[in-house]
């Protein structure tokens, strides 16, 4: 096969060869589809009881091999060992927690008619898509498509898989623990490629796709659909998330300014839910806190994903995102508190940086890294209309403030995910994931994931037809 149609996965950290692989063509897709079409309909009609016992050995799976899984997460992305290894324990939970999340979503209900005098009853049932495509994003290789398969295989669907063309290593070991958990060839495809792959599969014959990823697209998907609307579509996308800080009690600086450097700077501002724009007050209040950002900031270990010891963040994924980002910063201007620059030369390493841009248009744009933008405002009307003042809506956090201050930021924010005293990439797997604007097209996933793998059907159900009442009759 030509290099021209090979697939190559670097070591971000070193710029390695990790893993190659074939790109699956339009022709590939489609037979992939096909495989899925034809198994599915056996897992559909398989009891439930099976289809979670299956889930259940996969999460097993998983347990078994989590050190060599996380190390593999760990190398491709370049996060460090620790937080790779969070992700895949999120892995293994996300079975029970869907379990319980299709009971509660998509469960049975059956109840006497009330319009019925012959003890007929309704019943509301849930039905698989079928085939369902998804898309998955390069920072939590693992973690975001397992969040669409698992509530998927579990209703019944078939899914076809495509991981980030920046991460194919892990997606192909998450579909080999699959596998080996017993799941029958055809549920779970798997295809390798980058864009033109996702478009193949995206307008491929499936009767869903599950997206995570960028704004871009994301509407770009939006755009490819609009012809399907019997097809669904499920976008989770970034955000431009906004972080007050107000009315902090004495002796909470330090503590606030570890959730902002948290908020911003986790998985190296790799992840949709950190924090871009922080709102701070004019005057003392806020110098101390930014102050206290800035000295946390410099405390930061950098560094490859299996050093010792071990570092808070690893590089960007590559050294295009890199680049990306530092442009992002230069177009933006403003005053440059800690600048974000390259530490070291060839390799996606960045310092993480701090700007403020008070009073600036700047673009309303997701700047994808670890770069935090600070906007200072004399009252709280201008900072919620500040932390407003995007087309975003997927994360808000307030630090500070009293419960009557928060429930006016939980009220006039705009987000889907809005915290308090906790930071703004700080989500529950057992509540709903998502945004609103453009940040997603109001299918949440992690607890209401179940709600778009499968639709509801509504019956009216009797043991013996009964004539009815019919009136207007000679």
């Amino acid at each position: 096969m030509p290099a021209s149609e090979m697939l190559k996965s670097h070591r971000p950290h070193d710029g390695t060869l990790l893993w190659e692989g074939a790109v699956a063509g339009a022709s590939e897709v489609a037979a992939a589809v096909a495989r899925a079409r034809a198994a599915q309909p056996a897992w559909a009609s398989a009891p439930l009881g099976a289809r979670i016992g299956l889930a259940r050995r996969f999460a097993e799976r998983v347990a078994a091999h989590a050190a060599p899984f996380a190390r593999l997460i760990a190398e491709e992305t370049g996060k460090p060992l620790w937080e790779a290894e969070t992700e895949v324990a999120s892995v293994a939970a996300k079975v029970e927690i869907s379990v319980a999340a299709h009971a509660a979503r998509t469960g049975t209900l059956e109840r006497p008619f009330a319009a019925d005098r012959h003890g007929a009853i309704q019943a509301v049932r849930h039905k698989p898509h079928g085939v369902l495509g998804v898309l998955g994003p390069y920072n939590f290789p693992a973690h975001l498509p397992n969040g669409h398969i698992v509530p998927a295989l579990l209703a019944g669907n078939a899914v076809v898989f495509k991981p980030s063309e920046l991460t194919p290593a892990t997606g192909e070991y998450l579909a080999l623990l699959w596998r080996e958990a017993g799941l029958a060839p055809g549920l779970l495809e798997l295809v390798q490629g980058g864009g033109e792959t996702g478009r193949a599969l995206a307008g491929a014959e499936i009767d869903g796709l599950l997206f995570t990823g960028s704004a871009a697209t994301g509407a770009a998907l939006a755009r490819q659909f609009a012809e399907t609307p019997h097809r669904i579509l499920a976008l989770e996308m970034g955000g431009n998330n906004p972080l007050i800080v107000w009315d902090l009690p004495a002796g909470r600086v330090e503590a606030a300014a570890a959730i902002v450097l948290q908020s911003a700077f986790l998985s190296a501002g790799q992840r949709c839910t950190c924090a871009r724009r922080l709102i701070l007050p004019e005057g003392p209040a806020g110098d101390a806190l930014l102050e206290a950002v800035v000295a946390g900031a410099d405390r930061l270990i950098i560094g490859p994903p299996l050093a010792e010891p071990q570092p808070f963040m690893g590089p960007l994924i590559s050294n295009r995102a890199a680049d990306g980002l530092l442009a992002g910063a230069a177009a933006i201007g403003g005053r440059v508190i800690r600048p974000v620059r390259r530490l070291h030369e060839g390799l996606p390493f960045l310092a993480p940086g701090l700007v403020d841009v008070t009073g600036l248009a700047v673009p309303d744009e997701e700047l994808f890294g670890p770069l935090l933008q600070v906007v200072r405002v004399p009252g709280f009307a201008e900072a919620m209309a500040a932390a407003n003042a995007t087309r975003f809506g997927l994360s808000a956090a307030l630090l500070g403030g009293n419960r009557a201050l928060y429930e006016r930021f939980w009220a006039e924010s705009r987000a889907g995910v809005v915290n308090w005293n906790r930071p703004t990439n700080g989500a529950a797997s057992s509540a709903p994931f998502g945004g609103v604007g453009a940040s997603g097209n109001h299918r949440p996933s992690a607890w209401y994931a179940a709600d778009y793998c499968a639709f509801p059907v509504a019956s009216i159900e009797a043991e013996a037809p009964a004539a009815p009442e019919l009136k207007g009759l000679n």
